[in-house]
């Protein structure tokens, strides 16, 4: 049996968990907004058409952040077109995905849903087809209390007050050749910092997020950062990144081992933009925000566009996520928590049917897919403070990434509490022994260890007939002897060890 371990030490704090790490996103794409979120007509919609059923499942997974509108939607999106009675609004060509936009899910139903679902709204504007005036206005719109042409627009549409958007999106991975405006960065990283210089003046409260590449593998990636940053650092709080990990391929070992390349992509954007500072001379430090991620089958995409006109709300990349799937999830939220000290905003993308935790069928059931779980336990026991844990694994060989650690960890303590929480993955094949020091934590014990793993039935998929093939299950739960707590991970697994301290 082969042997990792760590050490617990409330002294090697990197940063309190912050709870926007566990953010989602909805983009009018596919089946997310429409027989997603919101579906008049079903059995559990409320009158505002919001379906009830994933407003419990969203409530579950325990999101609390929500980017909304896009992704590559809004950079073709008049954001007015989605406010008013409903029947004036107009039926436009959405560019990005292809699709006939209906405009019955705007700008008001989506704060509402927000507001029902507990989560802080994120929005983004377009900077690919408008720009800094549109921004102003969407801005006016939806954060200032009245007494202009827009707020007094919003009042008269049934929002009295505010509604005190806290973040927002300059535009969306506009380094992308597809996207509706792609720019250089030069012209770009102007407008953002016009953009969001003009807004601060509008509400200096909010929080900006400028783009950073649509992903690690752009050939202008680490330049398109910096050069955006020159023009913009001053006026935004945080730069963005994105990524997909793609299990096609059938590279087991690779997709398991995803959460290395994220560690490296958050330590490259944030050695730019630390890199910026140095040469501008800012004393502050600009934040990631994650704001797209997940696990994504990208090669079924272009099938999903080719074969179909303009139609609306299709079924585009709903992906049936495995059972390796949802441990490669996890690792990805451990990476983000051990980033804890720069990353200040993940959003995984999607939230429903588009690569979404959550499933629905029109006019049926919503289930949990299997890459909920991970999320759900990690966003409801990850409370406290991220501690180092620097593991000490045997390495197996990735065709991919090398040679990699095969247990991935990060723990969470809330000292109030005295609660510890400690995220292990295995990304073998094999069953590890790993031994946790937890001399610093005296009188802790063991409460619960919750795995997940993929060994037994790898390609298991949840349905509508079968929503919980892929759930987590709990097994004997860890002892602590002598400030050690010796247990044993299963091989492609995710686990939560859970620890306590009873006189606390």
């Amino acid at each position: 049996m082969r042997i990792a371990s760590l050490t617990v030490d409330p002294a090697f704090s990197i940063a309190p968990a912050d709870r926007r790490l566990f953010g989602s996103f909805v983009e009018h794409m596919g089946r997310c907004v429409y027989g997603g979120v919101y579906e008049p007509g079903h059995p559990t919609a409320d009158p505002l058409g919001l379906r009830g059923d994933v407003l419990d499942l969203v409530r579950e997974l325990g999101v609390s952040v929500v980017r909304y509108p896009g992704g590559n939607f809004v950079s073709g999106y008049r954001w007015e077109d989605g406010i008013g009675p409903a029947g004036d609004r107009p039926r436009r060509l959405d560019l990005a995905w292809k699709t006939i936009e209906t405009n019955q899910f705007g700008l008001d139903e989506f704060m509402t849903w927000a507001r029902t679902a507990g989560v802080e709204p994120m929005m983004a504007v377009n900077l690919g087809t408008r720009g800094v005036q549109e921004a102003l206005d969407v801005l006016e719109y939806t954060n200032h209390p009245g007494g202009t042409e827009l707020s007094d627009l919003r009042r008269k549409n049934g929002a009295a007050d505010p509604y005190d958007v806290k973040l927002w999106c300059l535009g969306n991975e506009l380094d992308g050749p597809w996207q509706v405006g792609h720019k250089t960065a030069d012209e770009y990283g102007r407008l953002a910092a016009e953009t969001g210089k003009a807004m601060k003046l509008v509400d200096p409260t909010i929080s900006l997020v400028a783009c950073g590449s649509s992903n690690r593998g752009m050939p202008t990636f680490g330049q398109w950062e910096a050069t955006v940053l020159e023009h913009a650092y001053e006026q935004v709080d945080y730069i963005s990144a994105h990524t997909y990990y793609d299990p096609s391929d059938g590279d087991r070992a690779s997709i398991l081992a995803s959460a290395v390349d994220m560690d490296g992509f958050i330590e490259d954007v944030v050695a730019t933009a630390d890199h910026v500072a140095a040469k501008q001379r800012h004393r502050r430090k600009l934040k990631v925000s994650f704001d797209e991620w997940n696990v994504w089958y990208q090669s079924r995409l272009k099938a999903d566009l080719d074969r179909r006109g303009w139609v609306e709300a299709p079924a585009l990349i709903e992906d049936d996520f495995t059972a390796v799937d949802a441990v490669v999830v996890g690792d990805l939220l451990v990476t983000l928590l051990r980033h804890a000290d720069r990353v200040g905003v993940a959003c995984q993308a999607q939230l429903a049917n588009v690569i979404g935790p959550i499933r629905t069928t029109n006019g049926g059931p919503a289930w949990r897919q299997s890459i909920f779980h991970p999320f759900a336990l990690t966003a409801r026991h990850a409370v406290g403070t991220v501690l180092r844990t620097e593991p000490v694994s045997p390495v197996h060989e990735t065709a991919r990434y090398g040679a990699v650690d095969a247990l991935s960890t990060t723990a969470v303590y809330d000292e109030e509490s005295g609660n510890l929480s400690v995220f292990a993955v295995n990304r073998s094949d094999e069953d590890l022994v790993v031994e946790i020091g937890l001399r610093a934590l005296p009188g802790i014990a063991g409460v619960a260890h919750v795995t997940l793993d993929a060994g037994a039935d790898p390609d298991a998929v949840n349905t509508p007939d079968a929503p919980d093939r892929v759930s987590p299950r709990e097994l004997e739960k860890p002892a602590v002897d002598g400030g050690i707590a010796r247990v044993r991970v299963p091989g492609a697994s995710w686990n939560l060890l859970r620890f306590a301290n009873p006189s606390l």
